[in-house]
């Protein structure tokens, strides 16, 4: 299988499990040994000038920390748009990427915009490929827009929008069917 870094996974209306119902991944890395990406669309309540003070600098005072995934959820993940790709420690889409340990203060004034999350997203070898063949994923390009949108609740069902064709019928699922 190709590498779907720089890719979305958007959630099928038949995935469930509720750390990925209705969410949709960034894959920052994708190859024999598994995947690792964060979820783009699950702001907190929580501002990341108190949950991880330092970080704040970059992305504002005002800026919510976003659940990344059920791994390390303890564990800050900086996800930014640099001036200049080859800044990031893991590139992904352009001059966005992942910078990875403390944010070195050569790069700090590079970093145009960024957003923390909480944890990532992480399969084993072969397991996000088993996913995909039941159809849990559907996989979508990424554009810049989806990783610093400013409605991330809504995400999911524009990029479903976006995709067209019979994706549009599933943007119509609610997250929790009883409501329908």
């Amino acid at each position: 299988m190709d590498s779907l870094a720089a890719q979305l996974l958007i959630s099928s209306a038949g995935l469930h499990d509720p750390n990925f119902r209705h969410t949709v991944v960034l894959i920052a890395a994708h190859d024999g040994e598994g995947a690792v990406g964060v979820v783009l669309n699950r702001a907190t309540d929580l501002r990341v000038a108190d949950a991880v003070p330092p970080l704040a600098e970059l992305t504002g005072e005002r800026a919510l920390l976003f659940e990344g995934g059920p791994v390390q959820p303890t564990q800050p993940v900086l996800l930014a748009e640099l001036d200049g790709a080859t800044r990031a420690d893991l590139p992904v889409l352009g001059n966005i990427g992942f910078i990875t340990g403390d944010v070195d203060d050569a790069v700090r004034p590079s970093v145009l915009r960024a957003r923390v999350f909480a944890g990532y997203s992480g399969w084993g070898s072969g397991q996000l490929e088993a996913e995909l063949e039941e159809g849990a994923w559907i996989v979508e390009p990424a554009l810049p827009e989806d990783v610093f949108t400013d409605e991330p609740r809504s995400l999911w069902k524009r990029v479903l929008e976006r995709k067209g064709g019979p994706y549009r019928r599933i943007a119509m699922v609610p997250k929790d069917p009883r409501v329908n």
